[in-house]
């Protein structure tokens, strides 16, 4: 059997990947900040599955995760870091410098953080080696007004995605990218009445089904190590993110 960790599983994104993955036969560890939501979660997993309360910010919580999944299963083959938040969107020069570090936290540090502790097991295991699956988000490539915490850490992402794909080689340790345009989660419900747009106007945006999303990270996920997608985007096809608008 093979195990998948999802941070960020209790909503959205995360919890439809996670309930993907255990259908496509892997057992699933669930994580995220309030228990409460990765056990509803998990009622919807098929098979195995672990829920484990985590703070991503903190690295000793993210390393009772990795204690804990390494306890029940012995190993870990798919790390979905899917964990993430965003500031506000007010006037860049309006932002506290703890709404700036409550983004990077989480949406940077955690992400290493967890990188590290799959490093650590990866590495060891046998068979040696596994997948790390970072959501890099459409932000990664290109900036919505007013986002500047979070285009940054997305940014930020996209090297923190290439370094480890290539300090994971050595150890059979594959990693990818997948840049997601507004799925539809109760995060992106606003979009359907209006969101900014760069011309300074506010415009409804189209959204795909989340579990759109979820075949693309099932399909990253189940590459054999000797191939590896680097960077995948999947979007709403009509949202405005190709071309001038």
């Amino acid at each position: 059997m093979k195990i998948a960790m999802v941070t960020g599983a209790g909503t959205g994104i995360g919890r439809a990947c996670a309930i993907a993955l255990s259908k496509a036969g892997y057992a699933v560890v669930l994580a995220g900040r309030r228990l409460a939501a990765l056990q509803e979660a998990a009622k919807s997993v098929d098979g195995a599955a672990l829920c484990v309360a985590t703070d991503v910010t903190d690295p000793q919580s993210v390393a009772n995760l990795f204690a804990e999944t390494q306890k029940k299963f012995g190993r870990l083959d798919v790390l979905f870091n899917n964990a993430g938040m965003s500031a506000p969107g007010i006037n860049l020069e309006d932002l506290t410098p703890q709404q700036w570090l409550d983004v990077v936290n989480v949406n940077l540090s955690g992400v290493f953080y967890c990188t590290q502790e799959a490093f650590k097991i990866m590495k060891s295991q046998t068979p040696r080696g596994g997948r790390i699956i970072n959501n890099g988000s459409i932000s990664a490539q290109s900036p919505r007004p007013n986002s500047a915490p979070y285009t940054a850490s997305k940014h930020a992402i996209t090297g923190l995605t290439k370094s480890t794909s290539l300090d994971g080689r050595k150890y059979d340790i594959a990693c990818g990218q997948i840049d997601i345009g507004n799925a539809a989660t109760n995060m992106t419900s606003r979009m359907t009445g209006g969101v900014p747009q760069a011309d300074g106007s506010m415009q409804p945006e189209p959204r795909m089904d989340v579990e759109d999303v979820a075949r693309s990270v099932v399909f990253m996920a189940s590459l054999p190590l000797d191939s590896n997608v680097l960077t995948m985007t999947v979007m709403a096809t009509k949202m405005p993110l190709v071309g001038r608008g």
